[in-house]
């Protein structure tokens, strides 16, 4: 460093010992470097896990993977917007950072969340292709390239659960899943082979907690790292419910042309 003097980077972090203790706030002071991410500086916590009081502690618990915004482990709330720590550039934040857990989510332990209800979500959506068979399929069926432009962006997601977390109609009073499952099941619907199926899907997301929950706030595009159209998903998803509604009424045997 020279004769510099040792720059820092003030941390403010939420704290939760278990799932089922109480919140508490801990203050740190890293040694800062240039092009730290939120990630570098837990880091740099858990190397020294010492509080700017001079208190020993436990070095801070959080997820993550990848470190390239792809895999959506390491989403937390940043300053009070929900995105990955990964990408969350140091020197573009301001200090000190204020570093807690997602909130639509159980805590495991400080930064560390359960996100299980996306997961059992994307079951309950039927979010795959069924491909399972006594003998090989083959390859699928090609599609248009502008079908295949558009799913392409819906692919993206990574189950990060900002979304979630930046809906007003996700929460503790609601059972609403939330526009990420709901967009998947656009994405395969729109799959040839998926689109056998598209029945199933869009009869999930016509009981409670599924397509009848979202209140068009939009602040899940906003906060999508992806950029994933959602609500325009949620959009089409309406069109096709209504239709697959009549089917069902009419007992068509014509539920997945």
């Amino acid at each position: 460093m020279g004769n510099e003097a040792q720059k820092y980077v003030e941390v403010e972090v939420q704290r939760q010992d278990d799932a089922n203790s109480n919140p508490y706030w801990e203050k740190f002071r890293v040694p800062y470097r240039p092009n730290m991410n939120v990630i570098s500086v837990l880091m740099g916590i858990r190397e020294n896990p010492v509080t700017v009081e001079g208190k020993q502690t436990t070095p801070v618990a959080w997820d993550m993977n990848c470190l390239e915004e792809v895999c959506g482990a390491c989403s937390m709330v940043i300053n009070g917007r929900p995105r990955q720590s990964c990408s969350a550039l140091v020197d573009k934040l301001e200090q000190p950072l204020k570093l807690q857990p997602m909130s639509t989510f159980p805590v495991i332990r400080d930064l560390q969340i359960d996100r299980s209800r996306m997961f059992d979500s994307l079951k309950q959506v039927k979010a795959w292709v069924p491909i399972d068979g006594s003998y090989d399929l083959g390859e699928g069926p090609r599609m248009p390239e502008r079908k295949r432009e558009w799913a392409y962006e819906l692919s993206k997601c990574m189950t990060c659960g900002v979304c979630l977390e930046s809906c007003p109609n996700v929460n503790s009073h609601s059972d609403f899943m939330g526009p990420a499952p709901l967009s998947q099941v656009r994405l395969f619907n729109a799959h040839p082979t998926g689109a056998m199926t598209k029945d199933v899907r869009l009869n999930a997301i016509m009981t409670p907690g599924g397509l009848e929950g979202c209140g068009n706030a939009q602040n899940c595009v906003l906060a999508c790292p992806k950029g994933i159209p959602l609500t325009t998903s949620i959009a089409a998803l309406n069109r096709a419910t209504t239709v697959q509604m009549f089917k069902n009424f009419f007992g068509s045997d014509h539920m997945v042309d």
